[in-house]
């Protein structure tokens, strides 16, 4: 086998490999040799058949699988030999192609566009400043309302119903004069502007006081799940028993009890580590942005084309629905890349470089324990399908990169960090949304 340069120009390379017939039609043999023993064919005892026949009959096959061996082994070899690490999946075009005959020797044209080498990066210059808020006893307490207003009662009072009361209520659905099953209840308590019913009804229980009796006229949506029902119009026929306005609970250790706490104080300390740990996310993302910053502006080194071209397509592609939500599917025009497109794409490519490099010279790794919080993460997204998208992870190598590829880029930013010259300051909430918000303009 004989492999020979054709191109080296920047990142881009070019080799032809040679495989003579020789070393195919041996490698076939072998191959036949081996599986000859436990080949049967009538005529034959099984071990016997004579080679000439197996080559006739299995031949084209083996020779198939012989041919794609030797390249990948030559791929392999080469890769092997130079160090080099291709960019995206080399692209491997066999000469002659249909018109190659047996007894031929293959030829085959392999072009791809080799990682560059990062050089070092100086980290001993970084310096990071991660800015801190601590939780108001104000926010603990809005906190703590909102907590009150889910947990809130509801009492009886005199007068006209309002959007926000209770109204208990039996009641009794018809269509065309004829009642439905599912269509009665009694004693319903049901909270007006709470939207637990078809459109319409709740409305037009807003003004009534107990006592009262009032028709409902509504229709049925279109979609509705009963098809009996769907674009209906009905009659509710309903009896008031009952107007009841919403309390808020007391803020107290009973309060405290219901969301599953000790007492008050207790809960008070949960909802202050809840909002701070709220902040310290987003307190991260601009330590990262910043850290990012620097990293960018402390390398250079050439990019490979294919990885920046696919990367600017991609955060087009993205940028494209974001900015047309109504758009499901990818059945649009073809998206252009732009010149802003191109830049952030080789921001993104050369950090994800220098990353994967300072990762891997501190041999940085994802522990399984890590892998499958983010995989029981991201599949809290599909609920009652979590076994399937599981298993489809497993089976999965692209998925799994995609999985693991943040969660090392953030071990990576967590090491340097750890390592660079850090400093807090403490500011207000205003101050960190401020931050925030920066980096959406940027």
């Amino acid at each position: 086998m004989q492999v020979t340069e054709t191109l080296n120009e920047g990142l881009k390379r070019g080799y032809q490999i040679t495989i003579p017939a020789s070393e195919l039609d041996a490698k076939v043999l072998a191959k036949l040799k081996e599986a000859q023993p436990e080949i049967e064919m009538k005529g034959f005892r099984k071990g016997k058949v004579p080679m000439a026949m197996l080559k006739k009959q299995h031949g084209p096959r083996v020779l198939g699988d012989a041919m794609q061996e030797t390249v990948d082994g030559a791929m392999t070899a080469h890769f092997e030999k130079t160090g080099d690490k291709p960019a995206m999946q080399p692209n491997v075009v066999m000469e002659g192609g249909e018109e190659w005959k047996e007894g031929d020797d293959v030829v085959v044209n392999m072009s791809y566009e080799a990682l560059p080498a990062i050089p070092d990066a100086d980290l001993s210059g970084v310096k990071i400043e991660k800015l801190v808020v601590k939780a108001s006893d104000a926010e603990v307490d809005d906190a703590l309302k909102n907590l009150a207003e889910t947990a809130q009662n509801f009492e009886e009072k005199k007068g006209k119903s309002e959007d926000g009361d209770q109204v208990v209520i039996d009641f009794l659905g018809k269509v065309d004069g004829e009642a439905f099953d599912g269509g009665a209840a009694e004693d319903y308590p049901l909270v007006l502007g709470s939207n637990s019913f078809i459109p319409g009804f709740e409305e037009q229980l807003v003004g009534v006081k107990a006592g009262d009796e009032k028709n409902v006229e509504v229709s049925f949506p279109e979609e509705y799940g009963a098809a009996n029902l769907a674009g209906k119009a009905a009659v509710f026929e309903c009896k008031i028993k009952s107007v009841n306005a919403a309390v808020a609970a007391e803020i107290d250790d009973e309060l405290a009890k219901k969301f599953g706490s000790e007492d008050l104080a207790t809960l008070k300390g949960q909802i202050t580590e809840r909002l701070e740990n709220e902040y310290a996310g987003a307190s991260r993302a601009v330590m990262k942005r910043g850290l990012l910053d620097q990293l960018d502006a402390i390398v250079s080194f050439d990019l490979p084309p294919s990885l920046v071209e696919a990367e600017a397509k991609q955060i087009a592609h993205q940028l494209w629905h974001e900015e047309n939500p109504e758009v499901q599917g990818h059945d649009h025009p073809e998206i252009e890349t732009t010149d802003e497109h191109n830049s952030l794409a080789e921001r993104r490519v050369r950090l994800g470089l220098l990353l994967a490099d300072i990762g891997q010279k501190q041999e940085i790794q994802i522990t399984d324990a890590e892998f499958t919080q983010a995989v029981m993460n991201q599949a809290r997204q599909y609920p009652g399908q979590e076994r399937e998208f599981f298993e489809f992870v497993q089976q999965n190598q692209q998925m799994r990169q995609q999985l693991q590829a943040p969660l090392f880029e953030d071990k990576v930013v967590d090491w340097i960090a750890e390592n660079a010259d850090l400093t807090e300051k403490e500011v207000s909430k205003e101050d960190l949304e401020k931050a925030v918000e920066a980096l959406d303009d940027e």
